[in-house]
């Protein structure tokens, strides 16, 4: 089994307002992290990712994807320095004491470490030489977001195998993301929002010294019970920070809620396709 490396969450854009963090983790994790799970699965299933498998995930939010991988059997180290609140629940997830697993979730098997900071606080002194690091977190929305991935991918590759294949992941184009409309719609000048370049994922890799190894492909739509719960799931990823600080949180959610009109369904749910790439590299 060979390495890896992707990104969690999606981008925190503009500065962050006032607001109650816990719920919007919360949020993030009982609406919004579930939807890039094709992604995961993709991943996994490619990676052959299983018992032998050492996983580093690098903004591992709120856990979703670490609980995958450790479903097949994979040795996890989970890094979220961004968000206490999503790293909190995370620790509920995949460290629940005996007995307290959340309903429909198996308690993760094999060896579990979280950290606040960074990986090597979280690996101590004996780094178990990672095969596989993940970055989940999209880039190509927010201006600066793939020189905050190369920092990233820096820290980490010395902390994986030689030769560890490496995966980043980023937006698809604007024609093929729903979701693009409705951030262009509602985030605001302040949100420094651009769209997702062709060679996006291929500069990062060079700037971080890797190899590009492969690519492809993930529909991933996003699809919501209803408008309230797309507002909510929208508002946790922290994309409209900005709207929300020039205005005010009730206001960007009328604003949402109207850009939202095209992709609500009879049935009153919302549905909004996407498109995300990966790109497989290796560590020199």
């Amino acid at each position: 089994m060979t390495p890896v490396l992707v990104r969690q969450h999606l981008p925190t854009a503009g500065p962050v307002p006032r607001t109650d963090l816990g719920a919007r983790a919360r949020d993030w994790s009982e609406i919004q992290e579930r939807m890039l799970v094709p992604l995961y699965e993709a991943v996994y299933e490619r990676l052959e990712v299983g018992p032998g498998t050492r996983l580093l995930g690098l903004g591992c939010g709120s856990g979703l994807a670490l609980l995958m991988a450790a479903s097949r059997g994979a040795a996890l180290t989970g890094a979220e320095p961004c968000s206490p609140e999503r790293l909190a629940l995370a620790r509920e997830r995949l460290l629940p004491p005996a007995g307290e697993a959340h309903p429909g979730e198996a308690r993760a098997p094999g060896d579990v470490r979280l950290t606040g900071r960074s990986p090597e606080n979280a690996a101590g002194a004996e780094t178990p030489g990672y095969n596989l690091v993940t970055a989940f977190e999209p880039i190509g929305a927010v201006a600066g977001d793939a020189e905050a991935l190369v920092g990233l991918l820096t820290a980490a590759v010395p902390l994986s195998e030689r030769g560890a294949p490496v995966v980043l992941v980023g937006w698809g184009p604007p024609e093929r993301c729903a979701t693009w409309d409705v951030l262009r719609a509602v985030a605001g000048p302040d949100a420094r929002l651009r769209p997702a370049l062709r060679d996006d994922l291929e500069e990062v890799a060079e700037r971080a010294g890797l190899r590009p190894d492969g690519s492809g492909r993930v529909a991933c739509p996003f699809g919501y019970a209803g408008v309230d719960s797309a507002v909510k799931g929208l508002l946790s990823t922290g994309l409209f920070d900005a709207a929300v600080a020039a205005t005010d949180r009730e206001q960007v959610g009328k604003e949402l809620t109207e850009a939202l009109h095209p992709y609500r369904r009879r049935d009153g749910t919302v549905w909004m396709p996407n498109v995300f790439r990966y790109l497989i590299a290796r560590t020199p």
